[in-house]
């Protein structure tokens, strides 16, 4: 049963889905399978995209989804579908399953999950969709993220083509003692499905989550190959749909272990449709990774069989594996955890800076999405407000500056500069270009710690320039740790979980610049001494800032007469 939202900002999209787990609907221990929770799942989702496109929609892709817990028969499951985005002719949905005991009343969190949906017209024709205008706070900072979100899915590919190319070529068998090896070959698995009415929605494209239930069969199957006993799916990566497939198709699904660790397992999927003729050529619909593990009595995972990778494909398929653990492990440890989980210092390298980055923006964009700001100072026409909130004093401060937002939005975001107006800088020694956006500083700070030395930080900075019209200009810093700088006697390392500029433009020739930090430690004494109005430093640092738009704005515009 679905019930939908009604119409208007974010909430107008939502959708929400309630099922009674019936014994139709499990599997031999009496949980509910994946394969039926992921068909309700891009159900809800599919409902909530066409509500906002006002046409039929058809999945597109869906991000990584980790199952924390199993819902047993006689259980509901509630599903809340709402569209965070809307792109060109593409949104994205954010889905929130949970589950509840109707006899105790107890409700628990299942899995969050994320998917991109393609608005189609006539003749499957992409249509154009209208902007979505969040309201509640809780929208304004899926709004602001989901183009971080789709940023990451884009570059997701180029990580482990990265991470590959670092990687060793040989591939290494993992020694474990007690344990025989499997060779992969013997848990592959491969079956044939007819693509019936029921299967489809009202254009005749098979239902995405029809597939990946399909899909979820099968790679059931090659794990218990394995392993020889009942697996249970704790994760479904971040996979595409490549084309549609129609009523009368014959999707032939392939599974195969690609790796087993110690306790976990990745299964390669792979769906291919091809129609009534024997001799008509396969079309690659998706290919997925599942990880499985294998529970005890007490709940605890087992330690699996090694697998022996079959040649060249074989090989190629098994290092990938232990390559997308690592990315697995980089996303959910630095992207799904909340922000007061993430360690100050992350450790930077090649393969987590995708998600470093996104971290550093979202994070960013979730504190400009608070609400309760509360004026604290105002000296002119520089504003102070402050957020309390769990362990964190965060501040922002604002002023209104006669210089183009991108213009702003390249001085600002060069640390280097950054001493010509911020007295609190001595230095700061570019350490590392990462790419275009991304760039790792190594800042010296005026500032003395109660060691009587002067503070060190490793900052990474990331800009962004807006996705869409009223989209701000973003420079985000957060720490990160280098083996290249660590720290050293001579300084005290200081550290910074959550600041940076965002730069709105309100004309041509005018910019709203707010400077956002989430206070650590080391810098509440110079928020609160500034907040009762016993230092003006705020003030005499941002009307600095200000002088060197306005300098740097007319240098430039000289340099433009010269030429």
């Amino acid at each position: 049963m679905a019930s939908e939202a009604p119409a208007g900002g974010g909430g107008g999209t939502e959708v929400r889905m309630s099922q009674l787990v019936l014994p139709c609907h499990t599997n031999h221990r009496g949980q509910l399978g994946v394969g039926q929770l992921l068909q309700w799942i891009d159900a809800a989702a599919c409902l909530s995209a066409e509500r906002h496109a006002g046409c039929p929609c058809v999945t597109a892709s869906m991000d990584d989804i980790y199952f924390e817990h199993t819902i047993s028969v006689g259980q509901v499951v509630n599903i809340k579908a709402k569209v965070n985005r809307a792109f060109n002719s593409s949104m994205e949905v954010g889905i929130q399953v949970s589950h509840e005991d109707l006899c105790s009343g107890q409700q628990w969190s299942m899995c969050k999950a994320y998917a991109t949906f393609v608005a189609q017209g006539h003749a499957n024709a992409k249509v154009k969709l209208k902007p979505l205008t969040p309201q509640t706070e809780e929208e304004k900072i899926e709004h602001s993220i989901a183009a971080e979100r789709r940023r990451m899915r884009l570059a997701h590919k180029d990580t482990l083509k990265d991470l590959l190319t670092r990687s060793p070529r040989e591939t290494e068998l993992e020694t474990r003692d007690g344990s025989m090896a499997v060779p992969a070959e013997k848990t592959r698995v491969e079956s044939v499905e007819l693509v019936l009415p029921p299967h489809a929605n009202h254009q005749g494209n098979t239902f995405g989550g029809q597939i990946m239930a399909w899909m979820e069969n099968v790679a059931t199957i090659a794990a218990s190959r394995l392993c020889h006993a009942h697996p249970t799916l704790t994760a479904i990566e971040m996979f595409h749909f490549r084309g549609p497939s129609q009523v009368g198709d014959r999707l032939v699904l392939k599974a195969i272990v690609n790796n087993a660790f110690k306790n976990s397992m990745e299964v390669g999927v792979c769906a291919e449709a091809y129609g009534q003729e024997m001799s008509t050529s396969r079309r690659h619909i998706n290919s997925a990774f599942m990880t499985f593990v294998v529970l005890d009595e007490e709940g605890r995972p087992r330690t699996l069989p090694m697998v022996v990778p079959e040649p060249e494909d074989g090989e190629r398929r098994y290092r990938e594996a232990s390559a997308r653990k690592k990315i697995r492990l980089d996303r959910k440890y630095i992207v799904s955890c909340r922000q007061t989980e993430v360690p100050l210092s992350v450790p930077w390298d090649q393969s987590n800076k995708v998600y470093l980055s996104y971290n550093n923006v979202s994070a960013l964009k979730t504190l400009v999405a608070k609400a309760n700001w509360v004026l604290a100072r105002e000296k002119e026409k520089v504003r102070m407000y402050t957020l309390e909130e769990d362990k964190f004093l965060s501040f922002r401060i604002e002023m209104t500056v006669c210089i183009p937002a991108a213009q702003a939005f390249s001085l600002l975001s060069d640390l280097q500069r950054r001493h010509e107006w911020d007295s609190h800088y001595a230095s700061a020694e570019l350490v590392q270009q990462v790419d275009d956006d991304d760039v790792i500083y190594h800042v010296v700070s005026q500032t003395l710690s109660h060691e009587n030395k002067p503070q060190d930080f490793v900052i990474l900075a990331s800009r962004r320039k807006p996705c869409d019209k009223g989209d701000p200009y973003v420079v985000a810093f957060r720490s990160v740790t280098l083996p290249t700088h660590l720290p050293s006697p001579g300084f005290t390392r200081g550290e910074t979980l959550c600041s940076g500029f965002c730069i709105w433009s309100e004309s041509e020739e005018m910019s709203k610049v707010a400077y956002y930090n989430q206070a650590t430690p080391g810098y509440l004494n110079y928020v609160t001494t500034n907040i009762v109005g016993l230092s003006s430093n705020f003030y005499a640092t941002f009307v600095a800032c200000e002088k060197f738009l306005l300098k740097n704005k007319d240098d430039l515009i000289l340099r433009l007469q010269d030429l």
